[in-house]
């Protein structure tokens, strides 16, 4: 499918798109780049930015050109939840910004939504706040980036995991433990709409990415009972910014309770002490008072705050 928004006053054009091109596909992460730079993040997730390739079911791309068919804007529309509003992010180059290029993107996001919308904003930008209440939009989330210090292995301040009884830990096998993690994914996740759906294609997506190492994907079971996988903490390293990341810790909810989810965290951060970084970070939902507190326990602090906005149904 394909659409086009034309604002004969504002002299911009914006594509609706099922499906990006090859071409296309490469702007808009040229875009995102130039904006990144300029802010100091990403103003699209990865799941986003993975998703820039190939058609994806519920996805759409709003693509903004100025007279002159230059792309100076972008957003991303998923309706993939059965409950919850259409999520989209959005973004306009630095170079272009103040010329109403993202009022007409929010309005087109609202008119592609049928006006049931959440929008995030990554790093809660004071314009991003004023496009919202533009909008109309109500702040309704909060997810807080956390970072930490690492020091060489041997001087960090985690010591050794204590496991639960009868559990092991072991590596992430590719292609023999898929069905099984998505599986305790889904289990552990249940709660939370973005990580509890994650499908065999978006592991596939994540597993082709250069950063991904199965040595830093951590499994824990119990062999004596089976070898179901019990929790998991999937690491991530960032080379250009030498820095880890707490990619994911999950623990099913018949192994919860019993501290294996802050054991696992600190396997995942020894691991990437070992590995040389100087520091970790992580993502956490700041109304998640029991992992807040796990994760300030172990050292973190606030680095900065990703908002998101909704409309009022």
């Amino acid at each position: 499918m394909s659409d086009v928004l034309s604002d004969p006053f504002g002299g911009r054009r914006i594509e609706v798109l099922d499906e990006l091109s090859p071409a296309v596909a490469e702007d808009v992460r040229r875009l995102l780049s130039d904006a990144a730079r300029v802010d100091g993040q990403q103003a699209v997730s990865e799941q986003g930015r993975l998703r820039l390739r190939g058609r994806r079911a519920g996805v759409r791309h709003l693509v903004v050109r100025d007279r002159t068919g230059e792309l100076v804007g972008y957003g991303q529309l998923e309706d993939t939840d059965p409950v919850e509003a259409p999520a989209a992010e959005l973004v306009v180059h630095p170079a272009e910004r103040g010329r109403g290029h993202g009022r007409a993107l929010g309005a087109a996001l609202l008119r592609e939504s049928g006006k049931r919308l959440r929008v995030w904003a990554h790093g809660g930008h004071a314009s991003a706040r004023h496009l919202a209440q533009t909008l109309g939009l109500y702040r309704f989330r909060e997810l807080r980036q956390l970072r930490r210090p690492l020091a060489p292995l041997a001087e960090l301040d985690i010591p050794e995991p204590a496991l639960p009884p009868g559990v092991a830990v072991r590596a992430f096998r590719p292609g023999a433990d898929d069905a099984a993690w998505l599986a305790a994914n889904a289990e552990a996740f249940a709660h939370h709409p973005e990580q509890g759906a994650l499908t065999q294609a978006d592991l596939d997506d994540r597993k082709a990415e250069p950063w991904f190492d199965p040595a830093g994907f951590f499994l824990a079971e119990r062999p004596a009972e089976g070898g179901e996988i019990i929790g998991f903490h999937w690491t991530k390293v960032h080379a250009e910014d030498r820095l880890g990341e707490v990619y994911v810790v999950g623990v099913r909810p018949s192994a919860q309770g019993g501290g294996l989810g802050a054991a696992l965290t600190a396997v995942g951060l020894r691991h990437l002490a070992a590995r040389g970084l100087p520091a970790a970070m992580l993502y956490v939902d700041a109304d998640n008072t029991a992992a807040v507190t796990v994760y300030e326990r172990l050292g973190f602090t606030t680095y900065e705050t990703d908002l998101m906005y909704r409309t009022e149904s």
